[in-house]
C-alpha cells in the first residue's frame, strides 16, 4: 500500500532548488548504469567468446539485441510514463533492468545471455525517456533546465567513456559476469532514492498508444539490423537477408503512411519539419554509430590483434574517457550560454580527426598514436550529447518534451546498433586471413565510415543552427502547441 512516507507530498513545480537537483541526480544515476553496462560490455566480448564458444556475429548480437529492444520500446515507454505515472514506470524500469542484469550474470549459454540482454533492454527503455521527462517537468526555468540537460548529456558521455575502463578492470579481476553484478547495487540505490525523492507526475492528456506504429518501428529496426549482421555469413543475396531488407522497406513505408493519418501518432511527422530537431536525430545516429563501431572494432583490435588483457585494453581508452569527462559538462555549459553550434563543430572535428589517424592503423601502430586517436575521439564524443538533447527538446512545448527526448534517445540507440552492425560487417567482410593478422588492414573501411560520420556532424552543426533552421523550429513549436 502506498504511504505518505514513500510518496512525496509536493508536486514537481513546488520543489525547492536542492530537491530539484536531487531529482536530476537520481535520473542521471539511472542513465549512468545503462551507459556503463553498454560500453563496458565491449571489453568483455572476447572473454564471452572464449567462455561460451560464440561466433563474431553472435558477439554483435550480444550488443545489438539490447540496443534494438531499447530503440524499439523507447517511444512506448515514454507514453507509458505520461499515462500511468513517470515515477511508477521509472521504478519498474529500474527493477527490470536489475533482474535482467542478474540473469545475464548467470547465463549458461549465448542464447540465454542474448535473451537476458533483451530483458535488460525492456527495463532500460523505461529509464532514459522517462527520466528526461521527469527532469523537464521538474525544472521549468530555461537556464536551469539547460544546465540540467547539460548534466544529463555529460552523464551519457561519461558513462559510455568510463565503461571500457571499468569493464576491463572487472573482467580482468573477476570475469565477464561481474560487469552485470555492478548494476545491481546501483539499481537498488536508485530505486530507493526514487521512492524517497521523486514526485509522481503524469501528462494532463496522455497520448494514445499506437500499436501499429510500434510494431512497424520494431520490424524496421530488427529486420534491417539482422540483414546487416548476418549478410556476410548467409550471403547478401540469400533469401533471409533479402527478405529482411524487403520487410524493413515495407515497415518504413507503412509507418510513414499510417502515422500521417493518426491524430496522435507514435512519431509525429510535424516534429521533423523542425530542421534543428531533424538535425539532432541525424546527429545522434551518426555520433552513436561512430561510438558503437569505434568501441566494437577497438575491442577486437586491442585484445585479438595486440594481445592486451581486458584491463590493459580498458586502460588504453583512458584518454578517451578523460577527455569525455572533461568535455561533457563543459559542452553542457556552452550549450546553455551560447547554443549548440560550437559543441557540435567540436564533436564533428574530434571524431573526424580520430578517424583520420585510425585510417593509418597497422598491427604494430605505436600506442602513442593510438592514445592521440582516442583522445581526439573523447573530445568529439564528449561534446556531442548535450547539443543533441538540448536541440531535440528546446522549442518544443513542455507536454511534448518527453516524446521529443524519446525520439532523440531512440536515435542514439539506432545509431549504436547500426554502428556495431555496419562497422562490423564491412570490416569482417574485408578480412583476409585471421583476425590477428588481418583486422588492422580490414578495419580501414570502418574508420572511413567513422570519418563520414564526423564530416556529417560538421555539416549538420552549420545547417541546423542557421536562422532559417531556427525559424522552422519556432514555426513547428507554434503549430504543435
Amino acid at each position: 500500500m502506498t504511504t505518505t512516507r514513500d510518496v512525496p507530498s509536493v508536486q514537481a513545480h513546488e520543489l525547492d532548488r536542492r530537491h530539484r537537483w536531487i531529482v536530476v541526480a537520481i535520473c542521471c544515476m539511472s542513465l549512468f548504469i545503462v551507459g556503463i553496462d553498454t560500453s563496458g560490455l565491449n571489453l568483455a566480448l572476447p572473454s564471452i567468446q572464449d567462455d561460451l564458444s560464440t561466433s563474431y556475429s553472435q558477439l554483435q548480437w550480444v550488443v545489438d539485441a539490447y540496443t534494438l529492444v531499447i530503440a524499439g520500446l523507447l517511444m512506448l515507454s515514454g507514453s507509458m510514463g505520461d499515462r500511468f505515472g513517470r515515477r511508477r514506470v521509472f521504478r519498474l524500469g529500474l527493477t527490470l533492468f536489475g533482474v535482467g542484469s542478474l540473469l545475464c550474470s548467470v547465463a549458461p549459454s549465448i542464447g540465454v545471455l542474448i535473451a537476458a540482454r533483451m530483458l535488460q533492454a525492456v527495463g532500460g527503455s523505461m529509464l532514459n525517456p522517462v527520466a528526461m521527462s521527469i527532469i523537464t517537468n521538474t525544472i521549468h526555468d530555461p537556464r536551469e533546465r539547460a544546465r540540467a540537460i547539460g548534466m544529463w548529456g555529460g552523464t551519457v558521455g561519461l558513462s559510455l567513456a568510463l565503461g571500457p575502463v571499468v569493464g576491463g578492470a572487472l573482467v580482468d579481476a573477476i570475469g565477464w559476469r561481474s560487469i552485470f553484478w555492478l548494476n545491481l547495487p546501483i539499481a537498488v540505490a536508485a530505486l530507493v532514492l526514487t521512492t524517497r525523492f521523486v514526485p509522481e507526475s503524469r501528462a494532463e492528456r496522455p497520448r494514445r498508444f499506437d500499436p501499429v506504429g510500434q510494431l512497424c518501428v520494431m520490424v524496421l529496426l530488427a529486420s534491417l539490423t539482422y540483414a546487416i549482421i548476418e549478410g556476410r555469413s548467409l550471403g547478401w543475396t540469400s533469401a533471409p537477408v533479402v527478405g529482411c531488407f524487403v520487410a524493413a522497406t515495407l515497415a518504413l513505408g507503412l509507418l510513414v503512411a499510417y502515422e500521417r493519418r493518426r491524430r496522435e501518432p507514435l512519431l509525429d511527422p510535424r516534429f521533423f519539419r523542425s530542421v534543428p530537431f531533424s538535425g539532432a536525430v541525424v546527429t545522434a545516429v551518426l555520433g552513436f554509430a561512430a561510438m558503437g563501431g569505434f568501441l566494437f572494432l577497438n575491442t577486437l583490435y586491442l585484445q585479438d590483434v595486440r594481445g592486451l588483457s581486458p584491463f590493459a585494453a580498458g586502460l588504453m581508452t583512458l584518454p578517451m574517457a578523460g577527455m569525455t569527462a572533461l568535455c561533457s559538462p563543459f559542452s553542457g555549459r556552452v550549450v546553455g550560454v551560447r547554443g549548440p553550434r560550437l559543441p557540435m563543430v567540436v564533436a564533428g572535428a574530434g571524431i573526424s580527426v580520430s578517424a583520420l589517424i585510425l585510417l593509418t592503423l597497422r598491427s604494430d601502430t605505436s600506442y602513442v598514436v593510438l592514445a592521440v586517436a582516442y583522445l581526439a575521439f573523447g573530445v568529439g564524443f564528449g561534446s556531442l550529447n548535450a547539443p543533441i538533447t538540448n536541440t531535440a527538446v528546446s522549442g518544443m512545448p513542455r507536454a511534448q518534451a518527453g516524446v521529443a527526448a524519446a525520439i532523440a534517445s531512440t536515435s542514439r540507440q539506432v545509431g549504436t546498433a547500426l554502428g556495431v552492425a555496419v562497422f562490423g560487417a564491412v570490416t569482417l567482410g574485408r578480412l583476409d586471413g585471421s583476425v590477428r593478422t588481418g583486422l588492422a588492414a580490414s578495419s580501414r573501411a570502418g574508420w572511413a565510415l567513422m570519418l563520414a560520420c564526423g564530416a556529417g556532424i560538421l555539416v549538420l552543426a552549420l545547417v541546423t543552427t542557421s536562422p532559417w533552421a531556427l525559424h522552422s523550429r519556432d514555426r513547428v513549436a507554434a503549430e504543435i502547441d
